[in-house]
This record gives structure tokens, C-alpha cells and sequence, in this order.
């Protein structure tokens, strides 16, 4: 185990983002779990925490396996080589993505009322989830994120997949994350207590802190 929880995992995350702290800076997060990692850093830097909803997009053999993601946009990222090994074309990501869209902005609403991100021109923003598996998540949301013209874009996690790294440093101005191990096999496997949080809890923290909506 390499963090007690995800809180412990936030304020350890927010020591190698402390250059952060004073600028016009956001932490934006993605929900369930990025929420709680978030709100510790954004507690530490003294700065706005907000959401962004993407969703995985699973193959049709292996919901667990992510053939691609979707930001809250609309934005569709593919694993071309997992989709290429499976056969699955174009038509019928597009068909999943919008079926996972749904369940999006049922999210929003909650969480942002539905409103919709303000523009993050001159921010710098801290995209944070509580892990990194595979990257479709992140890297869909990071690309939705850029059209918000912020003024530089980090991404965040307490843990990730060496492989993963690179193809995640393409999409943002600077990686920040605190272990790279091998074998990684779940996110959850690096935490000594991970429980998927409500969205009650998700609304909790966000009523605590400022936010940008």
C-alpha cells in the first residue's frame, strides 16, 4: 500500500504542487474519488476546486476495458490499438460515447447544476483523479480542457503506470505524479482503504471549498 486513503494521498500530492499555491490557479477533478484527492490539494494550495465528468468508454466484449473515453464535450478519445486488436469501429464508439453521455450530464446536474465550465483563460489547471490506469479518462478531459484556452494545463495523480507517462505528457504542460509502480494491475491496490464515494460525499466536500461555477 502506498497511501492510507485518498485524502493522505491529496495533501502528499499538494507538497509537489506547491509552486501552484498563489498563482491564479484551479483544481479541476474528476468525480467520484478525484473529488476527495482534490479537495485536499485545493485546501492546501488555497485554491478553487471544481469538477469535469468524462466517462470510459468499454469494449463490447470487457466493459472493464477501455476502448476510449468521453469528456463531458463530447470529446472522444480512442485507444486505436485496443480498438484495432478488438475490431471495434468508429460507429459504434460514437454510438457508446453518447449513451455514456447521459449518464454525464446526470452528474453535471448534480454537481454543477448543469452549468457549464467558465472559460479557464490565464489559469493554470491541476486536472487531479485519484489514479491513472490506462489514461483515456485523462486524456479526453485534458483535450476538453485545452479548448477552455487555460494557461497551462498539469496533470495530477497520486499513482500511475510508468507506460502511461508518456503518451499523457503529449496532452499537458507537466506531469505531476507521486509513484510510477510495477506490476499495476488496479488503482485501488496502491490504497489501504478505497471505497467509492456517493455523490452525496462528492457534493459534501464541494460545499466545503470555493469553487469556479
Amino acid at each position: 500500500m502506498l497511501f492510507k486513503d485518498r485524502l493522505e494521498a491529496g495533501e502528499k500530492l499538494a507538497e509537489i504542487l506547491s509552486d501552484y499555491r498563489g498563482e491564479r490557479a484551479a483544481v479541476i477533478a474528476v468525480p467520484r474519488g478525484g473529488v476527495e484527492v482534490g479537495y485536499a490539494i485545493a485546501s492546501k494550495l488555497d485554491i478553487p476546486l471544481e469538477v469535469t465528468v468524462p466517462r470510459k468508454i468499454g469494449s463490447p466484449m470487457d466493459p472493464e476495458l477501455a476502448v476510449g473515453a468521453v469528456a463531458e464535450d463530447g470529446t472522444i478519445y480512442v485507444e486505436e490499438e485496443v480498438s484495432r486488436m478488438l475490431g471495434v469501429g468508429e460507429d459504434w464508439i460514437r454510438i457508446e460515447a453518447e449513451r455514456e453521455l447521459q449518464e454525464v450530464r446526470r452528474r453535471l446536474e448534480i454537481y454543477r447544476g448543469g452549468k457549464p465550465l467558465p472559460s479557464l483563460e490565464g489559469y493554470t489547471i491541476l486536472l487531479v483523479d485519484d489514479g491513472i490506469a490506462t489514461g483515456a479518462t485523462i486524456i479526453a478531459t485534458a483535450r476538453f480542457l485545452r479548448k477552455l484556452d487555460p494557461g497551462k494545463l498539469i496533470i495530477a495523480a497520486p499513482v500511475a503506470p510508468p507506460e502511461v507517462l508518456p503518451k499523457l505528457s503529449k496532452e499537458a504542460d507537466d506531469i505531476r505524479c507521486l509513484e510510477t509502480p510495477t506490476p499495476f494491475f488496479a488503482i485501488g491496490q496502491f490504497y489501504q482503504s478505497f471505497p467509492q464515494l456517493s455523490d452525496s460525499e462528492v457534493l459534501e466536500y464541494l460545499s466545503r471549498i470555493k469553487r469556479l461555477v
